[in-house]
């Protein structure tokens, strides 16, 4: 018998308890024996649950029934989730967790804690919600250098863009009926901000950089709150569509390139097949090529599903770090110049401005006139000979009169 414990009964705390039941008789088979839950702590009641005999407050009570030997963290966030992950791994019991935001902020601490009491630190659920991604990653690539890492990686925004686009709606109504469908939080700011898109590649990079840890803060993060519907009827115009990208980029095992941003990514691009709450992430390898994964990126069972894949690692893999690789905080610089990176851009300006005002801020920069689909603006691609900085368009933009927006082209 091998018992777990979960910190927090709430959306995924609860979808684990019922992953577990329901698929008892294969998880018996995988393990070789029974894995049941043993106590849950959580400070709220749920006297209707089938499982509120095994609830407690008293995190004490839970800590010290030395039968749990893997505690499920769901209770989110960096505060007592972070301290009760702390005290978990101390005690030499594994901890899987759905939780980005930690991981991405005290990986490398919670990982070694883990290394140096025979336990492991597991979060495939933190990036992609069911989707695998993170133990591909560990092992089945771990014969590949990663090179590049491009993910519709948040939900909630890939359904806002999919809702402009399709209902013809602005911002806040599409944001609105996120909400009403349970897809956005009351304050949605995370992911409309792009923080927890830059939480998810910050964690895809540290892994592709051999455990070298990649600080979210680090990363230069858009989100999608000023598009509106002239970017999205350009888009179309364009055979694209626009998606908040979460990028990694690490050709020649140097330095990375990361952003995350709002992209014009072209139609026939696979990574466009994601629509709705879907998520999408395309791993290039130098062994392997092009590989892609594809499925939903959150939800109640679909999170649970990756979780009680750890649980399971986990206990396969009791006194054992299940990580192939430790994080660690780099000495060196790792992170390219983000001024430096180069960009293409769909820059949008008043139809009073002469096309000339806008070719004289690019000198020897390729700049293509776009047909507007606006009566009072006109538009320009600015960068596809490969030419433009991140720092010259920001430089040049604000030179431009008349200038409205741009939005990068992937």
């Amino acid at each position: 018998m091998i018992y777990i414990g979960i910190l927090g009964f709430g959306v995924v705390g609860s979808g684990v308890t019922e992953v577990i039941s329901m698929n008892s008789e294969k998880i018996t088979t995988h393990l070789g024996q029974t894995l049941k839950v043993k106590r849950i702590l959580d400070v709220r009641e749920f006297p209707e649950s089938e499982f509120a005999d095994l609830l407690t407050s008293d995190a004490d009570v839970f800590f010290n029934d030395s039968e749990i030997s893997i505690v499920v963290e769901t209770v989110g966030g960096v505060g007592i989730a972070y301290e009760f992950t702390k005290r978990a791994l101390s005690q030499g019991k594994t901890v899987v967790t759905s939780n980005k935001e930690l991981v991405a902020t005290h990986g490398v601490e919670l990982m070694s804690i883990a290394s140096q009491n025979n336990c492991a630190y597991l979060f495939e659920a933190a990036v992609g919600g069911g989707i695998p991604i993170i133990r591909p990653l560990h092992r089945c690539l771990a014969a590949n250098r990663i090179m590049k890492i491009t993910g519709i990686v948040n939900g909630t925004t890939n359904y806002i863009l999919t809702q402009m686009t399709l209902s013809k709606t602005d911002f806040k109504s599409a944001l609105l009926r996120a909400q009403e469908k349970g897809y956005a939080e009351k304050n949605p700011s995370a992911d409309i901000d792009g923080t927890d898109a830059q939480r998810k590649i910050s964690i895809l990079a540290s892994i592709a950089m051999n455990g070298a840890y990649v600080d979210p803060n680090k990363i230069y993060t858009e989100g999608i709150t000023t598009i509106d519907s002239t970017d999205i009827a350009y888009a179309k115009a364009m055979h694209a569509k626009i998606k908040l990208l979460a990028i990694f980029s690490n050709p020649d095992d140097t330095l990375a390139e990361m952003i995350v941003a709002p992209h014009l990514v072209d139609e026939e691009i696979p990574l466009c097949v994601a629509s709705g709450v879907f998520n999408a992430i395309m791993v290039k390898g130098n062994a392997l090529g092009d590989a892609m994964f594809y499925g939903k990126g959150a939800g109640r069972l679909a999170t649970a599903s990756a979780v009680v894949g750890d649980v399971l690692d986990g206990a396969l893999h009791k006194g054992k770090n299940a990580h192939i690789t430790q994080w660690y905080y780099p000495e060196k610089e790792i992170l390219f110049p983000f001024d430096d990176m180069k960009v293409k851009a769909l820059i949008r300006v008043l139809k009073t401005t002469d096309e000339s005002k806008v070719r004289e801020v690019f000198p020897q920069i390729d700049v293509e006139p776009m047909d507007s689909v606006v009566d009072n603006e006109t538009s320009f691609i600015v960068g596809r000979d490969g030419n433009l900085t991140e720092k010259d368009l920001a430089e040049a933009i604000n030179k431009i009169p008349g200038y409205i927006s741009r939005i990068r082209i992937y």
